[in-house]
């Protein structure tokens, strides 16, 4: 793919100048919407106002060098294309696997098709062998991880010595996580949580701050704010989680078990905060218990109870205090892992509230320092594993484009096909068939020969002509796209263009003069092409459809081109040129009064229409007055 070709959307055909800038703006430039393309995202460039789904894949396509529009030369050979993508788009979960499945085209190149059935094969070999619905559980919704805004906590600040100091941190953007204060402000930092000294000189004297955190200013900046990475895999853990037990079915390695055991960790520092009011308070109340209970036993002699007067607690009492308040102490160091007395010796105990919020503020800052360098340790770790992180997701989102196109294969019992010179299928099924109870299906085998490259179909009313035509087409169009195909058996010649003309309900001579500018050029030109028709005799005049079906015949026929006609004309025909005649026969109606159909056509066989027999199918089905009409009908034949 040429650079160039990718930088020019105006180059596009049927995209202006003014479209081409208002997408490239929407996109947020020409650097972004070139990663778009390159992205196959689809939905957010027919996000655009004005830009439908099939004109965003139209360009891609045209962006990336894939020629789909090129190949597929009529509305309808276009529409089995977006069918065959629709029924592979039902097994994908994800915008990337469902994007890349809306931009898969059609090819020439012999090497770049065996390349991708191959791919597919083998990627429907493996689905086989997978718990599919766990797979689909864990690929639902999977997306690439998402950018976080960041999360402005105005509880802790980070200290700066310079104004150029200052404005490098707020260039790097970390103002968005912490408030930034100069040395003017310096003495507030006893109202944050804790503060993150930048330094250069360390010129600033901090040593009496219990809550500041010292970083040099040349330091990462994930140390200076580690949320710049954690937020990220924080935000992202569920992400984490569905590749990581993806990749486990698979048997892949992964870093992601890492990484969910150190944001499990992380986690564990928040459970681990301590409420040390709580502690204190219940500990107070139980050591006034205990006084109480123990100074009811405590026997005072006469001076001991002129001591109390005169100099305070007796010996007794104090001894008492001691042992109840280090027990009330020990409690309180079990449950806070801090050892301090926060007790006035009175009764009941009283709380030197000043003391508690001093050591709450010592160890929480004690602790939030701790959990800060805990985080700096975790934020590198991660970090040094993103881009293995990273690469993981965008595996697991390619494979579930391999397990839509797996899947896809593996429940349509898709097969590989040959590539030849010829057009070839056995036991080949329409893709609505596909699926159905094989019993009451059909399978149907056909051929176009270089020898005999074109052919007149002939024969019974819904006995299966159009699904023939369309089987053969979605044949074709599959293997080109480098899918396997819906046959137990294929052969295929690769060509420049498809085209398949349905059927229309009449030509008047308006529509008749459109029909033949259209279609005659297609048949004089150099290309190798497979055309299909599908009863074009319903032009004005009967004598006319049949000259022209034949002309078009004796050009085909000399041309390395193949095509099928439907037609019901195949005995007028055959009086102005020569072609292979093929029948579907109708054999007659089974107890139900259903059309018994042999679909696979007779080679050299020209097959009657029997509208007797969907006469009596009609007449079965009808009662009262209009089965009355219906038999009298019946007996003229």
């Amino acid at each position: 793919m040429a650079e160039q070709k990718t930088m020019n959307l105006t180059l596009v055909k049927g995209v202006g100048e003014k479209m081409a800038h208002k997408i490239i703006h929407s996109m947020g430039g020409e650097k972004e919407f070139i990663q778009a393309v390159h992205n196959f995202e689809v939905d957010r460039i027919a996000s655009v106002d004005g830009v439908s789904q099939r004109k965003a894949i139209y360009i891609i396509n045209e962006l990336l060098g894939n020629p789909t529009q090129q190949f597929l030369k009529t509305e309808r050979a276009l529409q089995l294309y977006e069918e065959i993508i629709e029924k592979i788009l039902e097994y994908a979960h994800t915008s990337f696997a469902r994007n890349k499945i809306l931009l898969l085209s059609l090819s020439k190149d012999p090497s770049l098709i065996k390349k991708n059935i191959d791919f597919v094969i083998n990627a429907k070999n493996t689905v086989k062998h997978l718990p599919i619905p766990q797979i689909k559980k864990l690929l639902r919704n999977l997306s690439l991880p998402q950018k976080i805004k960041p999360y402005y906590d105005p509880s802790k600040a980070i200290l700066v010595e310079t104004q150029d100091d200052y404005s490098y941190l707020m260039e790097m953007g970390l103002n968005q996580y912490y408030p930034i204060i100069t040395a003017r402000d310096s003495l507030e930092i006893q109202e944050y949580e804790y503060v993150i000294y930048v330094y250069s000189s360390g010129e600033l004297a901090m040593d009496d701050a219990s809550n500041l955190i010292m970083v040099n200013k040349e330091s990462d900046i994930l140390e200076i704010v580690p949320e710049t990475v954690l937020a990220y895999f924080r935000e992202n853990e569920s992400i984490f989680e569905q590749v990581m037990k993806l990749r486990k079915i698979l048997g892949k390695k992964t870093v992601l078990e890492e990484v969910l055991t150190i944001l499990s960790e992380l986690k564990e520092l928040k459970i681990k905060e301590v409420d040390f009011d709580k502690s204190v308070h219940s500990a107070k109340d139980r050591a006034d218990e205990e006084i109480k209970k123990a100074i009811k036993n405590v026997d005072l002699k006469g001076d001991e109870v002129l001591a109390l007067l005169n100099q305070g607690m007796p010996d007794k009492i104090e001894k008492i205090f001691d042992e109840v308040i280090s027990k009330a102490r020990a409690d309180i160091h079990s449950d806070t892992g801090t050892e301090f007395d926060p007790f006035f010796r009175t009764y009941p105990l009283e709380i030197d509230e000043k003391e508690l919020e001093r050591i709450k503020k010592l160890e929480t800052s004690k602790m939030q320092i701790n959990t800060f360098d805990k985080k700096v340790i975790a934020a590198k770790r991660l970090s040094e594993l993103k881009n293995e992180v990273n690469e993981e997701i965008k595996e697991a989102l390619e494979f579930d484009y391999e397990f839509a196109l797996g899947c896809f294969a593996y429940f349509y019992q898709l097969e590989a096909p040959e590539i030849g010179n010829e057009i070839i299928f056995e036991e080949a099924l329409h893709l609505n068939l596909a699926q159905e109870d094989e019993q009451n299906i059909q399978r149907i085998n056909y051929r176009l020969l270089p020898d005999e490259n074109v052919a007149l179909l002939t024969g019974a009313n819904s006995g299966g002509k159009t699904t023939l035509l369309e089987t053969m087409a979605q044949i074709s169009i599959m293997t080109q796209m480098g899918l396997p195909v819906c046959a137990r058996k294929a052969r295929v010649k690769l060509l420049d263009e498809i085209f398949f003309f349905s059927k229309k309900r009449s030509l008047d001579a308006g529509a008749f003069e459109s029909f033949l500018r259209t279609f005659m050029p297609i048949v004089t030109t150099d290309t190798e092409k497979l055309m299909l028709l599908d009863e074009l005799e319903a032009i004005t005049e009967l004598e006319a459809a049949v000259k022209i079906i034949s002309s078009f015949i004796e050009l085909i026929s000399d041309s390395d081109s193949y095509a099928v006609i439907v037609t019901h004309m195949a005995r007028e025909i055959m009086k102005y040129t020569s072609a292979r005649v093929d029948g579907i026969e109708a054999k007659g109606l089974d107890e139900n009064y259903n059309l018994l159909v042999d679909r696979t056509p007779r080679m050299n066989y020209l097959a009657r229409s029997t509208p007797e027999l969907i006469l009596k199918m009609i007449y079965s089905r009808s009662d009262g007055k209009l089965k009355e009409v219906y038999g009298k009908i019946l007996e003229k034949f």
